[in-house]
């Protein structure tokens, strides 16, 4: 456990996280929506500091990440909890768990064991690492002098005073972008839609790699014009950004739907390539 960085202090002890753009208003003893980060006697601490609940060595391909360090490893790491409430959740054991679990890691040890691996880079991934800002800029600030790479997969809620924090360490992005409809988020995610389109717009200006993933949800963001819509606003922005088209199979609490079918998938990749030079098919 360690004090936030990202936080302010209000009228009774009471703070307002700056992690995320919930800006969730916290009371002594609380925490915010992730769970992670409590009011301790009028502070803010990020209770997963150093505490990572999943670890792996992985493709770069599998982030995914396909047009910036191409063939290459990368050194991942995630924590528990997330800002979002997705019921079609793919990670959602760590994501949602109401339990701290994992084991302690100090950056100095995460950057070793990337080198140790022949990875690249360093993936901060699994679960939403926005909620954990604190810990990855200094395991990426870190990871950066011993010459690694850094990689953020996110749902693109950050706030603009954590990507202000952590900007600077950030060499590649990839952004869920779940759907183009402020409905779904509202209802699926918790959250809205404006934001994660302004932040995406805001990691290209700064010159940061950003690519794009859209999971599938049969019934849910599976229309052509969703497809026409999600494609038409990446292009705008360049028409270079890889779109990464993804293929849903049932989890959490959607075991109800079906997996995408292929030709739906197809549809998606059509439409997209008519605006885009990079549109990928992923989880087939």
């Amino acid at each position: 456990m360690k004090e936030c960085v990202l936080y302010k202090k209000e009228k009774n002890k009471k703070v307002k996280c700056l992690a995320c753009c919930h800006k969730c208003l916290i009371c002594k003893g609380k925490t915010g929506i992730c769970r992670v980060r409590k009011n301790v006697n009028g502070k803010l601490y990020l209770l997963i500091y150093g505490i990572i609940a999943s670890e792996n060595n992985d493709p770069i391909s599998k982030k995914p990440i396909y047009n910036f360090l191409p063939n290459s490893m990368t050194y991942s790491i995630g924590t528990v909890g997330c800002n979002f409430k997705c019921d079609f959740c793919q990670n959602f054991e760590i994501s949602q768990s109401k339990k701290i679990i994992g084991r302690k890691l100090c950056a100095k040890e995460i950057v070793e064991r990337a080198l140790r691996c022949g990875a690249k880079s360093i993936s901060y991934t699994y679960n939403e690492p926005t909620i954990f800002a604190e810990f990855f800029k200094d395991v990426a600030e870190l990871a950066k002098l011993k010459g690694l790479k850094n990689i953020l997969v996110t749902n693109g809620y950050f706030s603009e005073e954590c990507f202000e924090l952590v900007f600077p360490f950030i060499d590649a992005m990839n952004i869920d972008l779940k759907s183009f409809n402020e409905d779904f988020y509202r209802k699926n995610c918790k959250a809205k839609l404006n934001y994660v389109l302004g932040n995406i717009k805001k990691v290209y200006d700064k010159g940061i790699h950003v690519e794009i993933t859209t999971l599938i949800i049969p019934g849910l963001n599976d229309s052509e014009e969703e497809f026409e819509k999600i494609a038409k606003f990446i292009s705008s922005i360049d028409k270079n950004i890889p779109w990464h088209i993804s293929r849903f199979f049932p989890r959490y609490k959607m075991k109800d739907k079906k997996i995408t079918d292929l030709e739906t998938l197809k549809k998606a990749e059509n439409i997209g390539r008519k605006y885009l030079n990079y549109v990928y098919v992923g989880n087939i």
